[in-house]
């Protein structure tokens, strides 16, 4: 429960957690721009669609591939390096396609954007670990969370008012001017803890002494921290029940629009408006149920791990709300259920990103965080190539559904029976008998 003493602590503590917020939306925004300048880049340098799927996917290859080396190099190296040299290749990914002749330079970027990005999340999961006390973890993570599902309201209309009255190189050159400005921002302002110069004794024990992660990198080496957390069945539980999510998040983050204009008979310019609605009601429960109500009930009592599997749980079965999208030809309902379902998982996804932190032994966040995100961009590959095969053999999205369903339904046994307690894992043995 807050007390006066709480509440009076100083909250530079926030001011970090809306700098990582930020960092996470303009990472978004760099990703979605390919998407809206594909059009006038296809035309231009006469690509097929073979080329541009191979530039679509390029992204994805580079950041999946580098998550659990990221996250080890992040367990070594901390979030401040990290995430400077991560902010600064975006902008310079992000020039480099604004700059580039064909297909073979932005095909390169993309890459190196997959690369530059990969540390985005896990840095932010693990900074807000070092930053936070335990009660309010779960809005702390929200913040970065959520920026990722706003970045759809805001990133796609920015990004294409900026193509299409400027061309598509001045796209890339926004995505390249706010993704410096990040960098700069992250280099003047972010300091771990006990290295800020700015943060009062007061709210430095304050963090320190509601649970924050210990910082500093591991006794045993990246490897054998890697090597140990394979073999922890908590590990396993966490990444598959997040890989579940990310089947049924990118599931959405990629078909809604075509569900829309396919089954709902929508053209694409009112595909687009109403499929801004789910990711607005799945930005507010991000932050109110995954973040400000976790918090909340904590701070009041409540036992911390049956909480958050609760919010966790219940999140995951409203994703299951999707069904009712297929048994309706009403555009507004069937928003009305997607809506419900993308905010379900929405307020589920902060409890998971909050686990990292919330469960690994010293100097293991990092590494826990790569090994739940490598899953889950596998999975978040997998999702769109699945539904296109069914849709397209089926004609229709009923199936596909289904499957994600029947996904969220072995995501939820796992966060129930593998996981168990969100409570640390026990150090490695080497680091207990040096």
């Amino acid at each position: 429960m807050n007390t006066p003493q709480s509440t009076s602590i100083p909250r530079r503590r926030w001011g970090i957690g809306a700098l990582l917020g930020i960092g996470v939306l303009i990472n978004y925004i760099d990703r979605i721009g390919l998407s809206v300048a594909a059009p006038q880049i296809q035309d231009l340098f006469k690509l097929s669609s073979v080329e541009m799927g191979l530039l679509f996917s390029a992204f994805a290859w580079s950041y999946a591939i580098l998550q659990i080396p990221v996250g080890m190099v992040l367990d070594k190296f901390g979030p401040t390096k990290v995430g400077r040299y991560g902010a600064f290749l975006w902008g310079i990914a992000s020039t480099i396609t604004a700059l580039s002749s064909g297909f073979a330079g932005i095909f390169f970027a993309r890459i190196l954007l997959g690369i530059a990005e990969a540390p985005a999340f896990p840095v932010s999961s693990k900074a807000t670990g070092y930053w936070f006390p335990r009660k309010e973890r779960g809005l702390a993570t929200a913040i970065f969370d959520a920026a990722a599902k706003f970045s759809n309201v805001i990133g796609v209309p920015l990004v294409a008012v900026t193509v299409v009255s400027f061309g598509w190189r001045w796209g890339f050159a926004l995505t390249a001017l706010l993704s410096f400005m990040y960098f700069f921002a992250f280099l003047i302002f972010y300091r771990d803890p006990s290295a800020d110069p700015h943060l009062s004794r007061a709210e430095l024990d304050y963090i320190q002494q509601g649970g924050a992660a210990p910082e500093g990198k591991a006794d045993n080496g990246a490897i054998g921290m890697l090597g140990y957390l394979l073999r922890q069945t908590k590990v396993w539980g966490l990444t598959i029940g997040f890989a579940a999510y990310g089947y049924s998040f990118y599931l959405f983050l990629t078909w809604l629009p075509g569900y829309l204009v396919q089954t709902m008979h929508m053209s694409i310019l009112k595909s687009a408006g109403y499929a801004a609605i789910p990711w607005i009601f799945a930005t507010l429960t991000d932050l109110f149920v995954g973040g400000w109500l976790i918090d909340h009930l904590i701070s009041r009592g409540c036992d911390e791990s049956r909480v958050r599997k609760t919010v966790l749980i219940i999140g995951m079965l409203f994703g299951l709300a999707v069904f009712g999208a297929t048994q309706t030809v009403d555009p507004v309902w069937a928003i009305f259920w997607i809506s419900i379902a993308l905010g379900g998982l929405a307020s589920a996804a902060p409890v998971g990103w909050s686990l990292p932190s919330l469960i690994a032994p010293k100097g293991g966040a990092g590494t826990i965080g790569g090994i739940m995100n490598f899953v889950n961009n596998l999975m978040g590959a997998a999702a769109p190539i699945v539904t296109g095969y069914i849709v397209g053999a089926t004609n229709s999205f009923t199936n596909a559904f289904f499957v994600a369903g029947i996904i969220l339904l072995v995501g939820i046994i796992s966060f129930v029976f593998v996981l168990g307690k969100i409570e640390p894992i026990a150090e490695p043995a080497a680091s207990q008998h040096p």
